[in-house]
């Protein structure tokens, strides 16, 4: 069992919930993000989008390993600045865009292989 941090942009909502159900079924601890103020149309202050950014490394922290939900090879600013900060600390990174859940529509049918 790993602690997986999930790592991307908040406008793919979607993707987060589907890697979190995947990872999660496959007897994962995972840790997301508590909203999706890009997917939501939540407003943030800039003393928030920074306390936010310290939480997720804070989480990071505690993880075996992130895993970035980059649809479409996307790849912001901070999800950078995160997976350089896990390479840093020798976690274990991997990439949404090249696992087997773009190759899916649904999680329940990577379930049931």
């Amino acid at each position: 069992m790993k602690v997986i941090t999930l790592c991307g942009s908040t406008k793919f909502k979607k993707e987060f919930e589907q890697a979190n159900r995947y990872l999660t079924l496959k007897g994962n601890i995972v840790i997301s993000l508590a909203f999706f103020e890009q997917s939501e149309g939540i407003e943030i202050t800039k003393e928030q989008a920074e306390l936010f950014g310290k939480i997720h490394f804070c989480k990071i922290d505690m993880s075996d390993e992130i895993f970035v939900i980059d649809v479409g090879g996307y790849i912001g600013s901070s999800t950078r600045k995160e997976i350089e900060y896990a390479i840093e600390n020798r976690k274990i990174v991997k990439f949404y865009s090249k696992s087997e859940l773009v190759k899916h529509d649904k999680t329940n049918d990577l379930i049931l292989e």
